[in-house]
């Protein structure tokens, strides 16, 4: 019997065809979470001022955070939402590459009262007694769809999935950033994994998820990674 020669890769075993690891041609999506955005007041804002916030003092830097630590590896291209967080965290990013940022649309935040007035509180149009019972409704199941006038989980996820698996078919054996939200994250990744929870995990501002995508085959690298975002002399690490 002759013996494997060292020198020559071994053959990929059914654990790296799962997982994509040991392969070559892989192409590597890193969701990223934008940063922190400037909170509107609950108890006076509309619906609209709800939408497109900009980035805090805390995410612009957060944002330069993120677009540090993944500047070490070659980054083939990054897309955003037209949020301004999502974007400008995007950019962040896209510097350090000599890179433009692609806008999406279909990257947006999930759209939470899309169907009542946009100049009006959800309290006075819901009231509060049942505002507060979709509060307390979501932090039982996890899911959107408890807010009345809301975009529906299903299509939501129907929209990011469809447009996250346009970007990873252009992209073959490349890495590319996607800076998008929070509820986005959650829909796409838990696509891969099959999960019908809307909401299972929470991720980080200016968190990075990595997924390996080949052919058919979608395998979760890493969630939450925040490691460019608690160092000790300057914690920046937020929700």
């Amino acid at each position: 019997m002759t013996s494997a020669d060292p020198d020559q890769p071994r053959p990929p075993t059914p654990l790296d065809r799962a997982f994509l690891t040991n392969t070559e041609d892989v192409t590597e999506l890193v969701l990223v979470r934008h940063g922190q955005q400037v909170w509107p007041d609950p108890t006076t804002s509309t619906v609209a001022e709800w939408v497109d916030p900009p980035l805090s003092d805390l995410g612009r830097r957060q944002a330069l955070a993120v677009g540090i630590a993944l500047s070490r590896n070659p980054v083939h291209a990054v897309y955003s939402s037209q949020l301004a967080r999502a974007h400008d965290t995007g950019r962040a990013i896209a510097a350090h590459h000599g890179l433009e940022v692609e806008v999406v649309e279909g990257l947006r935040e999930i759209e939470t009262f899309r169907d009542l007035p946009q100049d009006a509180h959800p309290a006075a149009v819901l009231g509060e007694l049942v505002l507060r019972g979709a509060r307390e409704r979501f932090v039982r199941h996890r899911t959107w769809d408890v807010y009345p006038g809301s975009e529906r989980n299903e299509e939501f996820r129907h929209r990011v999935v469809n447009v996250i698996e346009g970007i990873v078919a252009g992209h073959p054996g490349q890495r590319v950033v996607v800076a998008c939200h929070g509820g986005v994250i959650n829909a796409y990744v838990g696509e891969v994994l099959g999960l019908a929870t809307a909401m299972f995990f929470r991720p980080a501002h200016a968190s990075t998820h990595r997924i390996r995508a080949k052919g058919d085959v979608r395998a979760l690298q890493s969630l939450n990674e925040v490691h460019h975002l608690v160092a000790e002399s300057d914690p920046l690490e937020s929700y």
